[in-house]
């Protein structure tokens, strides 16, 4: 397996958007499952990645799938007291290093939890307000 795709496994439900942050290529491209949009770029991803990794309880990944630079991670949570699966589409860039990570999950309750609980902290953190406009 991919030393990066290892890596994240032991991160991504820590919630530290350092730790994130260096998996990621200056220009990485997030898709998240709660809305139709894409933020780009290493600060902006990772401060999102980060709030997800502390809305997330009992994370944990099932199965991985993939090489090379394709990866697919099954992962199962908790929103609250809502259950839910998905799983993390991760290409990888010539470097190694995170360049699209795109997030598919299940069901569309829990997603919408998952909306509610990422506004309620992005909107009252002064760091993540500077990436506001990574959404337009």
């Amino acid at each position: 397996m991919h030393p990066t795709i290892i890596k994240m496994q032991e991160v991504v439900a820590k919630g530290d958007d350092s730790l994130i942050a260096g998996l990621l290529a200056e220009d990485v491209r997030f898709l998240p499952p709660t809305y139709y949009k894409t933020w780009t770029g290493r600060d902006a991803v990772a401060a999102v990645l980060g709030h997800v990794g502390q809305v997330f309880s009992d994370f944990q990944y099932r199965r991985v799938l993939g090489c090379g630079n394709d990866w697919a991670l099954e992962f199962q949570c908790k929103v609250g007291d809502l259950d839910a699966v998905g799983v993390d589409l991760i290409t990888l860039n010539d470097a190694g290093l995170i360049a699209v990570f795109e997030v598919t999950m299940r069901p569309h309750k829990t997603i919408g939890a998952l909306r509610d609980a990422m506004n309620a902290r992005v909107m009252t953190d002064p760091r993540f307000l500077k990436f506001r406009d990574a959404l337009s």
